[in-house]
């Protein structure tokens, strides 16, 4: 299972519960060996909860980035994912799939969260897409990934705007479990208790960002995630035209869930792939 493989060239990212795969031209070089394997990859399999580079996938096979990745936690499963991987995402006609939820459940159990957090504020737990398109790059230069329909939906948003003299600016899309877990892990790290951290971020696996839907939006000159974006030409524009595209700002002042204000947050809703 470890040899031969197809030659495929895609803009989707790959989705596994321990393991993405990332199509090639889309991740940095950070050694000279990895430069040389990156170049002829067809994907890179990347570990989710620090980012690691495990394994290139040439034309000729499987070739290592990182010594003993053949026994990562999810590396089958991640090489499977990659076999199967064969139509173009336009091919597909109904929704990508979305990943199981039982890794997250133990994830939440660790840190002591319970479906105690998820009715007290209103918020769903969300899986993770099991495929994500590539949607350009948001402002940092960082590759930007949405379900299929929500990059296009961005796609087209942002031209709208232009021809309007207004430029959206995406901060970030798509994020992981394991992403939004690091940040929990750091700031225990820094001594903070959990319900002090569930007052500024939320827990794993109940962001909007998971769904591949949600999208953090700026413009140049102003600073991200702020409340003064909502004096911007940008925000103005947003708030008369998103819902054209099927946009809508998720978290206004006095939302039910209890989150602040986030006049930059918006997600599309008109449903996931193919709708």
């Amino acid at each position: 299972m470890r040899g031969q493989l197809p030659v495929l060239i895609s803009t989707s990212l790959i989705n596994t519960p321990h393991v993405e795969l990332w199509p090639h031209g889309l991740l940095p070089a950070r050694s000279n060996h990895d430069a040389r394997l990156l170049a002829h990859a067809r994907h890179v399999l990347r570990r989710k909860y620090d980012g690691r580079y495990l394994a290139a996938a040439t034309p000729a096979g499987l070739r290592p980035l990182l010594h003993g990745w053949q026994r990562e936690p999810g590396i089958d499963a991640a090489i499977a994912a990659l076999a199967e991987h064969r139509a173009p995402p336009a091919a597909f006609a109904s929704p990508a799939p979305e990943l199981p939820l039982d890794r997250l459940h133990r994830l939440l159990d660790a840190l002591g969260i319970d479906d105690g957090y998820g009715r007290d504020t209103g918020l769903p737990l969300v899986a993770e897409p099991a495929e994500l398109a590539f949607a350009g790059f948001d402002r940092y230069r960082r590759a930007l990934w949405l379900r299929h329909g929500a990059a296009r939906a961005w796609s087209r948003m942002q031209e709208s705007a232009l021809a309007d003299d207004v430029v959206l600016e995406a901060i970030s899309g798509y994020r992981s479990h394991d992403y939004q877990l690091g940040i929990f892990q750091r700031k225990l790290a820094r001594g903070q208790a959990v319900s002090q951290i569930l007052t500024v971020n939320a827990a794993p696996g109940y962001s909007e960002h998971h769904t591949g839907c949600a999208l953090d939006i700026g413009t140049p000159g102003e600073p991200p995630a702020e409340e003064s974006f909502e004096q911007t030409g940008a925000f103005a524009w947003l708030t008369a035209h998103a819902a054209d595209h099927d946009f809508r700002m998720s978290y206004p002042r006095d939302n039910p869930h209890g989150i602040v204000y986030e006049p930059w947050h918006w997600c599309w809703t008109a449903g996931a792939d193919g709708a």
